[in-house]
């Protein structure tokens, strides 16, 4: 360190306490309560999305683990084509319903909600999530 010159390694944030100790605790509530949240509401998000699946024949496979998961969009379950663009439509409608979502690949909604939601804002999403679908397949 000698070598260095005043200044010339360094930042002013670098290594700060505050930083450090806020990350601990994330990490300490991670893995005390927001692993196993994640684990149960995401079965029951998944659970939920498969409901949605029965009385929808436009979502294809219904995937994820934990709270990461996707729905797959299909013009129909026989040829399981993707279907782009009833996916932007429903990423769109959803947008103006008040549920933000991105899409992943060609034609799948990706869902990655924080690690703390509970079952009933998995409840107030699928209501919006359905209601975007319909919305986006009557065009």
């Amino acid at each position: 360190m000698e070598k260095w010159s005043r200044g010339a390694h360094g930042n002013t944030f670098g290594g700060n306490p505050l930083c450090c100790a806020a990350a601990l605790a994330t990490l300490d509530l991670v893995e005390r309560e927001y692993a196993a949240n994640a684990a149960t509401v995401g079965e029951y998000f998944l659970s939920r999305l498969r409901a949605l699946q029965a009385r929808h024949d436009v979502i294809g496979e219904v995937r994820g683990k934990g709270l990461m998961i996707g729905m797959e969009l299909v013009a129909d379950r026989a040829s399981r084509a993707p279907a782009k663009d009833l996916c932007d439509a429903v990423i769109h409608r959803a947008f103006h319903n008040g549920l933000l979502l991105l899409s992943c690949g060609t034609s799948t909604v990706r869902f990655m909600p924080p690690l703390l939601i509970t079952r009933g804002d998995v409840d107030e999403a699928m209501t919006l999530l359905e209601a975007s679908l319909v919305e986006a397949k009557e065009g």
